[in-house]
């Protein structure tokens, strides 16, 4: 008696229950085909971004990926991190004194032909910038104080 009563309500509820199944499997694929595709702008912002990474910069180093750029990477980059090197500027002269001190305070080799790569690189893509802080004035007019009272 019990399994008849049984079957004659699942008779009742099955057509609900599929249905409530099929609308959350429609909900679900609706919701989760939105979220999957990106805006086309920000594709496009995004593959133009990559791409002017690859070609310029080294996406291990962040170095400036130029002639060079592979002695330097297996050079400096051996020792220290690459950070040094991006967040300083100088003159070829600059980077020549950095060497030198390098090589008599912290245990740095005879470069030997490699210098003048690594001089090159970092003298072209690692100098000093012409814009940030003013110069320092020249000839400051310096005047007396004088006490009126």
């Amino acid at each position: 008696m019990k399994e008849k009563i049984r079957q004659r309500n699942w008779h009742k509820i099955k057509p609900v229950v599929f249905g409530l199944a099929a609308l959350f499997l429609i909900l679900l694929n609706i919701t989760t085909s939105h979220s999957r595709q990106p805006q086309p702008s920000l594709v496009r912002k995004d593959l133009s971004r990559r791409e002017t990474l690859k070609d310029s910069l080294d996406t291990k180093t962040g170095l400036i990926i130029a002639p060079g750029f592979a002695v330097v990477s297996t050079t400096c980059v051996r020792c220290h991190s690459p950070k040094l090197i991006t967040e300083k500027r100088a003159t070829r002269e600059g980077w020549l004194a950095t060497i030198r001190w390098m090589q008599q305070t912290q245990g740095l080799w005879d470069l030997g032909k490699d210098e003048s790569v690594i001089l090159d690189y970092l003298a072209k893509n690692y100098a000093p910038k012409n814009e940030g802080r003013r110069p320092l004035l020249k000839t400051p007019e310096w005047y007396k104080l004088t006490n009126r009272q």
